[in-house]
C-alpha cells in the first residue's frame, strides 16, 4: 500500500457561475470541515450576479476569475477547473460545484480513504438535495460493462483525485470536443480505462443540489436530447480507448443507442 504524508494537504476547488444564493452555504461547508490542512480555491466563471461579493466576505480563500467564455458550459467548466488546479498546492484535489455542499467530516473521511487504499481517484455517494425536508441518499450500483460500458458514479462534487494523476490525464480528457460530455464523466471514464475500476466510498458525504434550471434538466431520461447525449458519451468513450491504445468493445447499450439515434 502506498504511504502518504499523514499531514497531506487537500485542495478544494469550487467552480461558480451565477450561484450567489448558494455561495455562503457552499463555502461554510468547507470552512467547517473537521480536517484543517486544506485550502479553498474559488473560481468564478464570468458570473453576472453578485457571486464575487459573497465570496469576498470569507477569509483565507483564494478567489480567481476566468477570462474567457465559450458557448459550451462543459468547456467553460474544464477551463475553470484548470485555472484552479494551476494554483493548487494540495496532494489530493477535491471538486465542488458552488450550489453543492459537504458534510463536515467529508474531507477527513476521503483523506483517510486515500491512506487506506491504493487508488488514484475515488468518489463518495451523494445525498440528492431539494431542500431541508426533501432529500434522499443515492446508492451507486455496480454495472456490467458489457451492458453499459461506463460505471455509475456520483456527481462532480463527489470526486476526489490525486493531483499527480490528474495532471497526467488532463491533456487526454480536456479536449474541446464532445460538448455535452462534462468533466466528471471524462475523469471517471479515463480512470476506468486505466484501472478497469473506480473505488466508491461507502458514505454519503456530499449534498447534491437539485434545481429546475440545471443543465441536466435539459436531458430528461429517454428524451431526444438524452439519447443524443448518450450517443456522444459512447463516441467519447471510443475516443478514450483509442487514445490509450486499447480496444473499444461494443456493449448492448452502444447498439441500442445507435439504433434509437437513427430513428429519432
Amino acid at each position: 500500500m502506498r504511504k502518504l504524508n499523514k499531514n497531506l494537504k487537500a485542495s478544494i476547488i469550487v467552480v461558480n457561475y451565477n450561484n450567489s444564493k448558494y455561495i455562503n452555504r457552499c463555502i461554510n461547508s468547507v470552512k467547517n470541515q473537521t480536517y484543517k490542512n486544506l485550502e479553498l480555491i474559488f473560481v468564478d466563471d464570468c458570473s453576472t450576479d453578485n457571486s464575487i461579493f459573497f465570496a469576498k466576505k470569507f477569509k483565507k480563500i483564494r478567489i480567481l476569475k476566468t477570462n474567457k467564455k465559450t458557448k459550451h458550459g462543459s468547456y467553460n467548466q474544464i477551463n475553470a477547473y484548470k485555472k484552479g488546479l494551476s494554483k493548487s498546492k494540495g496532494e489530493i484535489i477535491f471538486f465542488l460545484d458552488s450550489d453543492d455542499f459537504y458534510k463536515k467530516n467529508k474531507v477527513t473521511k476521503i483523506i483517510n480513504y486515500f491512506k487506506q487504499n491504493d487508488t488514484q481517484i475515488c468518489f463518495d455517494k451523494p445525498i440528492i438535495y431539494f431542500n431541508k425536508v426533501k432529500q434522499f441518499k443515492l446508492e451507486i450500483i455496480k454495472r456490467n460493462k458489457f451492458l453499459v460500458p461506463w460505471p455509475q458514479f456520483g456527481p462532480q462534487s463527489c470526486i476526489a483525485i490525486r493531483k499527480k494523476y490528474l495532471l497526467k490525464i488532463l491533456p487526454k480528457i480536456s479536449i474541446y470536443k464532445f460538448e455535452n460530455i462534462w468533466f466528471d464523466f471524462r475523469l471517471i471514464n479515463q480512470a476506468f480505462v486505466d484501472f478497469n475500476k473506480v473505488l466508491t466510498v461507502k458514505d454519503h458525504l456530499t449534498f447534491y443540489q437539485q434545481n429546475d434550471d440545471t443543465i441536466s434538466s435539459k436531458f430528461k431520461k429517454f428524451s431526444k436530447n438524452w439519447w443524443k447525449r448518450r450517443n456522444e458519451a459512447h463516441d467519447f468513450l471510443k475516443y478514450l480507448y483509442n487514445k490509450n491504445g486499447k480496444k473499444f468493445f461494443l456493449s448492448l447499450d452502444y447498439f441500442v443507442t445507435y439504433i434509437v439515434n437513427k430513428v429519432i
